[in-house]
């Protein structure tokens, strides 16, 4: 009868570990499922709502990291996991939101490829974000340097750089904002950019908090503090800035 219970007993333990193992990874392929959604949004040029899903997605990109950490469950499934379901909200929907951006700039370059069906050649330059965001990922999995800060900038980052724009036409569509955003030689800037920053070797400090202490963590609230600032102020024009921000933080703290 003791055998048999502490068989029991192996077992419960067993399961519960294989479930706290898990809960990150449910977490990332929420992320994943956020992404699918904003891609299926992005090509049908709802360009708002696959942002929403986006934002959604990159907040249980950070929270499944958090969870790993905080329950010690950090695995190289989850890393891998979460670089997979990062392609595609963080790599694959950018590039079609571009994509789509540059549709309007260059409505002239189309290719009837079926019926009702067209592809704009020029158009195709917005999926450089999703190669080059490829290409970081996986070098991102293999370069050791990169614990406990970035090398170049993090695909979620970029992805919040790219959304902004159609969020910005929206919602703060002033005529010269307009003017700036939807003008072919800015969106080819941004998405070149875009496509350098990825892989750049500028070192940028990580948001990943390991204690609440303020002398550890005091450029990480002074980012906090002037990202809640900007936002007020700019709202969606802040994300541009707040990336910035971002940049040149980086660069000074590594001075």
């Amino acid at each position: 009868m003791l055998t048999d219970e502490n068989s029991l007993l192996f077992l419960h333990k067993n399961d519960h570990m294989w479930l706290k193992k898990q809960i990150p990874n449910i977490i990332t392929l929420l992320n994943l499922l956020c992404g699918c959604i904003a891609v299926i949004f992005a090509v049908q040029n709802h360009l708002e709502l696959s942002a929403l899903f986006v934002i959604a997605g990159i907040t249980f990109d950070f929270f499944d990291g958090f969870a790993a950490r905080i329950l010690k469950v950090q695995s190289d499934l989850g890393l891998q996991l979460d670089s997979l379901a990062d392609m595609v909200t963080s790599g694959l929907v950018p590039g079609i939101v571009m994509y789509q951006l540059l549709i309007r700039v260059f409505p002239s370059s189309v290719i009837r490829v079926a019926i009702d069906f067209n592809v704009y050649y020029m158009a195709l330059l917005g999926l450089l974000i999703t190669l080059a965001s490829a290409y970081r990922l996986a070098k991102f999995n293999i370069d050791t340097r990169q614990t406990t800060s970035f090398i170049g900038l993090p695909t979620p980052a970029n992805t919040l750089l790219i959304i902004s724009l159609p969020l910005i036409l929206k919602f703060q569509s002033e005529e010269w904002i307009t003017d700036i955003i939807v003008s072919k030689w800015f969106l080819i800037g941004v998405t070149i950019l875009s496509c350098y920053l990825l892989n750049a070797e500028i070192r940028l400090f990580a948001l990943k908090f390991k204690t609440w202490s303020f002398a550890e963590n005091k450029l990480r609230y002074l980012f906090l503090v002037l990202s809640v600032i900007l936002i007020v102020l700019l709202k969606f024009i802040a994300i541009p800035c707040i990336l910035l921000v971002y940049i040149l933080l980086s660069l000074v703290s590594n001075k």
